[in-house]
């Protein structure tokens, strides 16, 4: 552990994990975990290598990111918050308090996932994406039964600029495009249009984004 990385005396840091310059691991937070995974769990198993976290970033109180992730530089990962193993995130990035970002999932720089958020496994969320509080994303159309689910299995891609709002829910492989809004409350059941707005359950295109919203 590099002596500019400051970890809190009831935080746990794995050995080999890498800390950047500036990382700041608060009170009761866990980095580098390996999982501990179901017999019948779809994740791959496999030894991980050490988790490794950018320079400024910060592991909250009572966060957990697991072995095998690598975090950017400048990331806040909120209070009680987890990224499991496998995953990239990208700099500048907020993963809200309580949010849960599943195995091998991709998130762009200057993304932001609030409070209490559920990014599902094999999920792509790509630069600038925002995630409204309590929305829920989903990768499995058979819900745990049959053994043809393990090779369909699939997270949302969100492309850039994309938003999501409160308590949506998006359906397993779907696409929304890119600076698409969803929504509050939305279900998203297909491939939402760059530059749409969708609402409603199931959601259906509204109008367009307007231009002075674009990135």
């Amino acid at each position: 552990m590099p002596a500019e990385a400051e970890v809190h005396p009831t935080a746990v840091v794995y050995p080999g994990t890498v800390l950047g310059e500036g990382v700041k691991v608060l009170e009761h937070a866990v980095v580098g975990k390996q999982p501990v995974l179901s017999p019948r769990s779809t994740a791959k198993r496999e030894d991980l290598p050490p988790a490794e976290l950018g320079p400024g970033t910060v592991v909250s109180t009572g966060a957990v990111v697991f072995a095998g992730t690598t975090i950017g530089a400048r990331v806040i990962v909120g209070d009680q918050a987890c990224v499991r193993e496998r995953c990239t995130v990208g700099d500048d990035v907020v993963i809200g308090r309580g949010s849960l970002v599943e195995n091998d999932t991709t998130v762009g720089a200057l993304t932001k996932i609030q409070a209490d958020a559920y990014i599902t496994a094999y999920s792509t969320l790509e630069e600038e994406v925002f995630i409204a509080p309590c929305v829920v994303t989903t990768n499995d159309d058979f819900m745990g039964r049959t053994e043809r689910r393990h090779e369909l299995i699939k997270g949302p891609t969100i492309r850039r600029g994309a938003r999501v709002g409160g308590g949506a829910v998006l359906c397993p492989g779907i696409e929304i495009g890119e600076e698409a809004f969803v929504g509050a409350g939305a279900v998203v059941t297909k491939d939402v249009p760059a530059r749409a707005v969708v609402v409603g359950n199931p959601a259906h295109v509204l109008r367009g984004v307007p231009d002075d919203e674009l990135l």
